[in-house]
């Protein structure tokens, strides 16, 4: 893309709009009200200590709750509508915060002030903060209308249905946001490419090699075949960006999916999914919060464990395996060691209840869940969450996408230190049992929210407390 519109314009604009909202909302209650407390004068009154606090205070109180409705995390891609409805929303909610915080104490003990104060804040508030924010997003959409900005795209496919995704993109007379950089050749043995040779610029195989030199922003994969379909998407998560399919395969992804096409066209993002944009907030800082809680409070816990696991028998105190998590990128989980040392020197297994290779504290620590605790500098670190899809390792998903190919979905979100599967299924024995856990996974993915996560904590809680972790 040219120079889009950084998020931190937004942020100035809503910093300055609830500026001059608290003073506009403090110069009319100056006429109103304070003036008649003993206030000699206007600049008197907006130089009182509370009203200056105020001001510091409240104008960051407002870029945090804006951050906590998602507001800045899609500084691009805006709906004129939805971003009026969520400014009013946000607006409401702080306004009625603010005077329930703040004001209800100081105001004249009368249910007409109440009201008309309250009304003030939030008239001002919505009319500065949306005024503001539409001055930039029109901007935005007269760029994007002359072409200015653009997100720079491959086309994965080089058939007859890539080339009329191509003009739909390019067509004049639409308001496209994309820059067609050009198309790359899948490797599929159909019909001969329709696109001229000139715009193919390579193979799947070297395309994190153009991907960096043409700094591409999307990716839309527009293969003739929906046989590879799902294996190449699999492939594709390694890039860390966006994915961008014709709703003609919207088929191949589980039923409860919702689709949305981007800016009217005819694609949909398969790295989206349910959770807003706000949840997405608030999930990340609960997760960062209470692992951070839970590492210090538990820490003699931990000191404990480690002392015990080193007692018990021979080998390290922690296992550190490469799973695969967010967006298929491969990182370190720890966990307490179980097993004896040199348990899978004969290459990956997975465990059962009988498992002789399990030691017996190792098996207290599974029954109460207690060798995932290291997870928690995991999800510090950001590789996961509380609560998601378990990560598996690549041995097991090569086998995994054979059977249910949709697995991919679940590099969507982060993975979890417990899961909907882990507390309906608990540990999967082999590849089959993996693919039953999965179902439960892609049931959370499919319906993802803050209550849900919520519940599958309070689940695991009683999978702990009643020693039903195997």
């Amino acid at each position: 893309m040219g120079k889009r519109s950084p998020v931190f314009k937004y942020i100035f604009a809503d910093y300055a709009a609830a500026n001059l909202a608290w003073l506009a909302f403090n110069i009319v209650r100056y006429y109103e009200i304070a003036r008649l407390d003993g206030f000699s004068s206007l600049s008197s009154f907006l130089l009182y200590k509370n009203v200056i606090l105020g001001q510091i205070i409240i104008s960051g109180g407002w870029l945090v709750l804006h951050y906590y409705s998602g507001y800045y995390n899609k500084q691009f891609d805006k709906s004129r509508l939805s971003e009026f409805f969520t400014t009013i929303g946000t607006t409401m909610m702080g306004t009625v915060i603010i005077f329930f915080a703040l004001l209800l104490k100081i105001l004249p003990d009368s249910i007409r002030v109440y009201y008309e104060q309250l009304s003030y804040l939030f008239l001002f508030t919505f009319g500065f903060t949306y005024s503001f924010r539409a001055i930039i997003t029109l901007s935005t959409v007269r760029k994007i209308r002359n072409r200015e900005w653009t997100i720079r795209a491959l086309i994965l496919g080089t058939g007859e249905k890539a080339r009329q995704i191509q003009e739909l993109l390019n067509n004049p007379s639409a308001m496209s946001v994309y820059n067609i950089q050009g198309f790359i050749r899948l490797n599929q043995t159909s019909s001969p490419p329709v696109i001229d040779n000139q715009f193919i610029l390579g193979d799947v195989d070297n395309l994190g090699t153009l991907i960096r030199n043409l700094n591409t922003e999307e990716l839309i994969v527009v293969g003739e075949s929906d046989d590879d379909l799902p294996e190449l998407l699999y492939s594709l998560y390694q890039y860390q960006l966006p994915l961008k399919l014709p709703i003609s395969h919207a088929r191949l992804l589980t039923g409860s999916i919702k689709v949305k096409t981007i800016k009217g066209f005819p694609l949909f993002d398969v790295t989206n999914h349910n959770f807003s944009e706000g949840e997405k907030n608030i999930k990340l800082t609960l997760d960062k919060l209470i692992s951070l809680f839970l590492l210090v409070f538990l820490s003699p816990i931990y000191i404990y464990l480690m002392f015990r696991v080193k007692r018990d028998s021979e080998g390290p105190i922690f296992i550190k395996q490469e799973r695969i998590g967010y967006l298929g990128k491969p990182f370190i989980m720890y966990k307490f060691r179980t097993m004896l040392k040199d348990a899978e020197k004969d290459g990956p297994a997975l465990s059962s209840e009988s498992d002789e290779r399990v030691t017996p504290l190792g098996q207290t620590m599974r029954k109460y869940r207690l060798d995932e605790l290291p997870q928690f500098w995991n999800v510090l670190k950001g590789d996961m969450s509380i609560v998601g899809p378990r990560p598996e390792r690549k041995y097991y998903i090569d086998q995994i996408v054979k059977k249910a190919p949709y697995f991919y979905l679940l590099h969507n979100v982060r993975p979890g230190i417990t899961s909907l599967g882990m507390v309906k299924f608990g540990y999967a024995r082999n590849a089959d049992e993996m693919i039953e856990r999965m179902k439960y996974d892609i049931l959370y993915y499919e319906n993802m929210s803050l209550m849900l996560d919520l519940k599958i904590i309070i689940y695991t809680f009683q999978t702990i407390l009643t020693g039903k972790g195997i």
